[in-house]
């Protein structure tokens, strides 16, 4: 009798474990059912640039050919102006180029201004004090005309493209002088690591460990569109990921994946520092085998990203946000 309950007991278990193991089977088909989708969040931006998440959960990017950053409603897209007065860009990249915080404080990076370009505007790092009001807190282009790079050259104060909080200061990408640059909010500057012409971009501080991407040198192939990591204290970085065109920015997103996002085909007969291809960037998912996976293509020019939960904001030159939602598969896309 024992043995009869025991088994009718084992056979009850095993049939409520498949039935379970239907409703998961179930559940994820029903969830990889659901690819990622772009749709418009908001255009209109003057020059959309770099990008970062607010304290207060908003999206704010540097509009570089208004001089200004913005602050957007992640839900409805709505546009309000959150400083204004910053130096704009004169060649069609470069101004307000990047935007960051640190607590509650926002710090704006500008690039590829002053002397050379005819103007009196200092290359650095800006804290915003109010809507119209700034402090230079690190002179980044002083810093890079008196310690030139080994690679070649013909901006001495470089293009630094991209910024994040890092040790209490900033880490900085120099796209022309290849390098990463180390900046105190007391004004020291230092070359925290040096590279070959491989064109770093955009950027990710995780930890102690800091993720680059590399649009790679002209024109761009997409072999040398690499994410690599390294450390503070590194002599060289790692490859993490490589395979996609023009690299501009590298993020993480839901459930400690790594994405990084490509502005996709180059001319070269557009010649140094011009944008991709329109319609023609995608974004990336970085696998363990090193590889890429797209997943969502098409994008036009994008120039950096920013994540929230399972929804990537993509930041494009032509002054559009697109949100594609659903990028993370199961079972981080819940």
């Amino acid at each position: 009798m024992k043995k009869t309950r025991s088994l009718l007991f084992i056979l009850v278990a095993l049939s409520l474990l498949a039935l379970a193991s239907l409703g998961m089977t179930g559940n994820a088909s029903a969830k990889s059912m659901n690819p990622p989708t772009a749709s418009l969040l908001t255009s209109g931006l003057a020059g959309g640039s770099g990008s970062t998440l607010g304290p207060d959960g908003a999206l704010y990017v540097t509009e570089s050919l208004a001089g200004r950053v913005s602050r957007v409603d992640p839900q409805t897209g709505d546009v309000t102006t959150f400083a204004s007065g910053l130096p704009k860009a004169i060649i069609g990249i470069g101004g307000a180029m990047d935007v960051a915080f640190i607590d509650d404080t926002a710090y704006a990076l500008v690039t590829l201004v002053g002397p050379f370009f005819g103007t009196t505007d200092i290359n650095g790092i800006y804290r915003v004090d109010g809507p119209n009001s700034f402090t230079v807190v690190a002179d980044l282009g002083e810093f890079s005309a008196n310690n030139l790079p080994a690679t070649d050259y013909f901006i001495p104060t470089g293009l630094q493209y991209a910024m994040d909080p890092f040790r209490g200061g900033f880490v900085v990408t120099d796209g022309h002088h290849n390098r990463m640059l180390e900046a105190r909010l007391n004004g020291e500057v230092s070359e925290m690591i040096a590279f070959d012409n491989i064109v770093p971009t955009g950027l990710e501080v995780h930890g102690n460990t800091i993720y680059m991407a590399e649009a790679g040198p002209n024109p761009h192939l997409p072999q040398n569109g690499r994410v690599v990591a390294f450390g503070p204290d590194s002599s060289s970085a790692s490859e993490v990921a490589s395979g996609a065109p023009l690299l501009v920015d590298v993020e993480y997103g839901l459930g400690q994946s790594l994405y990084a996002l490509a502005q996709g085909e180059f001319d070269p007969a557009n010649g140094d520092g011009s944008p991709a291809n329109p319609n023609t960037g995608s974004l990336v998912k970085v696998n363990a085998d090193g590889t890429f996976t797209e997943i969502i293509g098409g994008l036009n020019q994008p120039t950096s990203m920013e994540f929230i939960g399972n929804t990537a904001y993509v930041i494009t030159l032509g002054g559009e946000i697109w949100k594609i939602a659903n990028v993370s598969p199961p079972p981080y896309g819940k």
